[in-house]
């Protein structure tokens, strides 16, 4: 992965400020790394399903949905607690604090379990793969997987999972004003699987990038800890 996210810099100047784009110069390409690797794996069986995350697949015992997160050092802040969540990449619906006040959260898409032909199921299981680069350069600080809990873990988790997003329905009317329409993952408060004998924890990190400068790596400390841990 890491090998490929380089491959850019060979033909840097042949890209680099020669366009504008809605969203991030790093995303881009970052996406058709990580999507390529992925399924070129042979991970399970890609489902066409038109509601999911970025990469949707099956293997024998579940439903996967994975999606890429990419963010800035200029806005930290929405990688080292937090993170933006899609309605169509969720399963946990439930309650949340907005300002001091308990809100509902009903518009996660996804169910907590797929039902099969057979009258079977399997579970739905949501991860995100979450990537912190250096704006200026493009350089990637740090690149973890985080794995966020199925719905049906509300009765035990509560409202630790997630807090409202910046949108959320229009005051003024009570019946929608009761629901947060967009929501975001606090996943440092529940980063370890804690109904397991062995509290395993809920993110892994991929890549710590050690030459960062002190500040950054400060502001990154959980990471820093985590991967010095996990590699020990």
């Amino acid at each position: 992965m890491m090998f490929g996210f380089q491959t850019k810099e060979r033909i840097k100047d042949g890209w680099f400020g020669k366009y504008e784009s809605k969203i991030s110069d790093f995303a881009t390409g970052a996406e058709g790394i990580v999507y390529s690797l992925l399924n070129g794996k042979g991970i399970g069986q890609p489902n066409s399903a038109p509601i999911g995350a970025d990469l949707f697949f099956e293997v024998e015992d579940a439903f996967i949905h994975i999606d890429l997160k990419t963010v800035q050092t200029r806005n930290i802040g929405d990688y080292t607690s937090d993170i933006f969540v899609g309605n169509n990449q969720n399963s946990y619906k439930g309650k949340l604090d907005v300002s001091g006040v308990e809100k509902t959260y009903d518009e996660a898409c996804l169910p907590t379990y797929y039902n099969l032909p057979d009258k079977s199921k399997k579970i739905c299981l949501t991860y995100f793969i979450t990537i912190l680069y250096e704006e200026t350069n493009l350089d990637i600080l740090t690149i973890s997987i985080l794995s966020m809990p199925n719905g049906e873990l509300n009765p035990y988790y509560g409202k630790r999972v997630l807090k409202a997003g910046k949108v959320l329905y229009p005051t003024g009317n009570p019946k929608r004003d009761t629901h947060a329409k967009s929501v975001r993952f606090k996943w440092k408060e529940v980063s370890e699987f804690e109904l397991l004998e062995q509290n395993k924890k809920r993110v892994k990190i991929a890549y710590f990038n050690n030459e960062m400068n002190k500040e950054l790596k400060n502001k990154l400390s959980f990471f820093d800890k985590l991967n010095k841990s996990q590699n020990s």
